[in-house]
């Protein structure tokens, strides 16, 4: 029953938007509401305290809508500065090809990004530039957001596993004490959790581009064939090649900091040579066609380019200098042995026992946040590099502005919602109340809690193949593979060990599902939406990468389970 209530704000979600398409800032303030209503009825928590939890969430919100606009004035300053379009010339140099520009950018670009910043900022940086180079909006956004799974889960330099596995510190240490594991420390654990992520992650990264080029050319291009796309094939192995080597070789050498950030970059850089030589490059051109052929949904109130034919304002590097800016501002704040992520991270607002609640806290780290530095500080230092006037800063900014509206709705209700659902596992008032009277108080599971229970009661044997979807379920629900991993990765270790698995690799598979939830969780898709000004059908990206996600979920719950099938509980 706990389940089936706790279930209901994300059917009423998916209902409303999948379904009716309604907007998000419609859809998500009514889900919001039918969570409360759960949380009073049912958890038996009080108004108060789910006020509490709704202002922590806004205060979380306010951190994600700072990274949309530092993302969408990037784009609006390189348009009015005549960087996007020097861009989009040196791309054509490059290969006008659309499916060789989707593999580059939303693959290669977006998982360097993804490996220094995380949290949604690779998608909403990289689909605007596809928007540039003549991608249909949806089609932009959708590859964007299947491409940024499988670098997610070491993401922000590891983040997801480094922090998000920190419940796991105690029964790890437990289990070292109880010499049932030879770990001797946290780090060591978390490097083998990368180590397992990678072997389900890897083969992923030569399926998905294959998958989604074909998914372009089918749902996008001028014949609606997957053959088009299916037929890049060779190129699509090169580009995985390209990342893969250097993303096992730091996975396993070094830990989770750099996998995705080093694999991206080395990458990145690879590929483009070798696109630039031909190599596996495929014979004929592909393009999306002309835009009046092209369908009205996948369009939106940003205009993609219509030009064939590009001129430059700039030299390629003073283009590209912003985003170069960007990526080495993010590795100097992100890394640990650099005095700059202690102190900026250090600069916070906090919000301590919000409504009187000392358990209800929330911080807005404005300095740490991407789209503060390097963003917004980007954009203020492109003003003065593009030497752009007053009339060209103030369009970039007033456009940027105005364009923040929807998204604001939406996201503030979104993360109310996904704090009430994470606080819900405790009821303070109940607790006192029971406290007074001298008797013992039983809060019950928090709603993901409750959800992943009831599953995992009916899977049995079956469990690693379902594991990566709780996983996704905590992504979908809190828009973060962290925080997903911080909800659910005592839960998975726990049940590994009734069922006699493996514990790294269920808590592996957990890491794996939650980065492949990023592809349909409602912020990535509410900000990506808002960047290529599709604000409002949010249920269109929703159901094209809904799919994208079970396939990988299903390949990597097959690798999972093959995985404990061979080494059963040896590996604690």
């Amino acid at each position: 029953m706990l389940a089936l209530v706790a279930v209901l704000p994300i059917v009423t979600a998916l209902v409303l938007m999948v379904g009716l398409r309604w907007p998000a800032t419609r859809a998500m303030p009514l889900s919001w509401l039918v969570c409360v209503v759960g949380a009073i009825g049912v958890w038996g928590l009080s108004p108060m305290y789910i006020a509490a939890l709704s202002l922590q969430g806004v205060v979380t919100a306010v951190g994600v809508l700072i990274i949309v606009f530092g993302a969408i004035l990037i784009l609006f300053t390189l348009k009015e500065s005549g960087a996007m379009e020097t861009i989009q010339y040196g791309m054509q140099t490059i290969s006008p090809d659309k499916r060789v520009q989707a593999i580059i950018i939303g693959y290669m670009f977006a998982a360097f990004i993804e490996g220094a910043a995380g949290f949604g900022t690779p998608a909403a940086l990289a689909a605007p530039l596809l928007l540039a180079l003549g991608f249909p909006p949806l089609a932009a956004g959708v590859t964007c957001l299947v491409f940024n799974s499988f670098p997610v889960s070491f993401g922000a330099v590891g983040t997801p596993i480094l922090i998000g596995l920190n419940f796991l510190r105690d029964p790890v240490a437990g289990a070292v004490k109880a010499g049932g594991v030879n770990f001797v420390d946290y780090p060591t654990f978390a490097k083998v959790i990368g180590e397992w992520v990678t072997t389900m992650h890897g083969p992923m990264a030569f399926i998905l581009p294959i998958i989604m080029l074909g998914f372009l050319t089918r749902f996008y291009g001028p014949k609606r064939s997957w053959s088009e796309g299916f037929s890049a094939w060779k190129y699509c192995v090169l580009a995985g090649a390209c990342f893969v080597v250097p993303y096992l070789i730091f996975a396993w050498a070094m830990g989770p900091e750099f996998p995705s950030l080093i694999g991206g970059l080395v990458g990145l850089g690879a590929l483009v040579s070798l696109t630039k030589k031909g190599v596996c490059v495929p014979k004929e051109t592909w393009d999306f066609g002309p835009q009046s052929g092209w369908e009205a949904e996948w369009t939106g109130s940003i205009a993609t380019s219509a030009q064939t034919e590009f001129k430059p304002h700039m030299s390629q590097v003073m283009a590209w200098m912003p985003y170069i800016l960007i990526g080495a501002i993010l590795v100097l704040t992100r890394v640990n042995q650099l005095p700059l992520k202690a102190w900026l991270s250090a600069q916070t607002i906090p919000f301590t026992g919000i409504l009187g609640y000392k358990t209800v806290n929330a911080s807005l780290q404005y300095l740490y946040l991407p789209g503060t530095i390097p963003f917004v500080l980007v954009a203020l230092i492109t003003i003065l590099l593009h030497r752009m006037d007053g009339k060209k800063t103030a369009a970039a900014w007033g456009t940027t502005i105005a364009k923040m509206k929807a998204p604001t709705i939406a996201l503030v209700f979104a993360v109310a919602l996904v704090s009430i659902f994470r606080g819900s596992g405790a009821n303070p008032e109940a607790a006192a109340a029971a406290a007074a009277a001298g008797q013992a108080f039983t809060a019950l599971p928090s709603m993901p809690l409750a959800l992943a229970q009831t599953v995992a009661s009916f899977a049995g044997n079956a469990w690693p193949m379902l594991a990566g979807f709780v996983g996704g379920l905590g992504a979908f629900i809190t828009g973060s593979n962290t925080v997903s991993n911080l909800l659910f990765a005592e839960f998975q270790w726990d049940t590994a060990g009734v069922l006699g698995m493996s514990r790294q690799i269920i808590v592996a598979a957990q890491v794996v599902g939650g980065a492949a939830g990023n592809m349909v969780c409602i912020h990535n898709i509410v900000a990506v939406g808002a960047v290529v000004g599709m604000v409002g059908k949010e249920g269109l990206f929703l159901r094209k990468t809904f799919w994208p996600f079970f396939i990988y979920c299903v390949i990597a719950g097959s690798i999972a389970s093959f995985l404990v099938f061979v080494h059963g509980s040896s590996y604690f």
